[in-house]
C-alpha cells in the first residue's frame, strides 16, 4: 500500500481504521513484536473473540496488519512499511525539519533549553547538544 498522499486518494480508511480505541491497542501491542497471536489478543482485550475478528478485519482491509493462519491459530503482524509511507505523506503536507534520532537509543529528543547571547540573539539548543537553532529577536 505504497501511495501518495492525494486529494483524490486520501488514506481515510487507514485514519478510520486507527481511530477506534480497540484497533489502537491492537496495533500497540503489535508494535511491540514482530508477530502476535490471536490468542494473545483474547487475553488483554475486554473484547469477545467475534470482535477481535471483526476488528482485526478491519486492520487488515486498511492495510495495517498482515495475517497468517497455522493450523487453527491466527497471527498478525504490523505492517510497518504502510505506516512508514502514512507518516512520510503527512510530513509532506508540512514540511518542517524532521527530529532526528538520537545515537545512543535512537529516541528523539524535542526538548530545547533556550540560552541567550548578549548580541540578543536567542539561541535553541537540543538537550543532547546535536542540534541548535539560532532565531534572531527583534523588538
Amino acid at each position: 500500500m505504497v501511495r501518495k498522499l492525494t486529494v483524490e486518494d486520501p488514506p481515510t480508511e487507514v485514519f478510520r481504521a486507527l481511530s477506534d480505541p480497540i484497533r489502537w491497542s491492537i496495533i500497540v501491542q503489535m508494535a511491540q513484536v514482530d508477530e502476535l497471536a490471536c490468542i494473545t489478543l483474547e487475553d488483554t482485550l475486554p473484547v469477545s473473540k467475534p470482535t477481535i475478528s471483526y476488528h482485526t478485519k478491519i486492520l487488515q482491509n486498511a492495510g495495517l496488519i498482515s495475517t497468517r493462519k497455522a493450523g487453527r491459530n491466527y497471527y498478525y503482524t504490523l505492517r510497518r512499511d504502510v505506516l512508514r509511507d502514512l507518516l512520510d505523506g503527512l510530513w509532506e503536507l508540512a514540511p518542517t525539519p524532521r527530529p532526528v534520532a538520537g545515537p545512543q537509543n535512537g529516541s528523539v529528543s524535542t526538548r530545547r533549553k533556550k540560552r541567550h547571547d548578549p548580541a540578543g540573539i536567542a539561541r535553541q539548543h537540543d538537550v543532547t547538544g546535536d542540534i541548535e537553532e539560532a532565531v534572531v529577536l527583534t523588538w
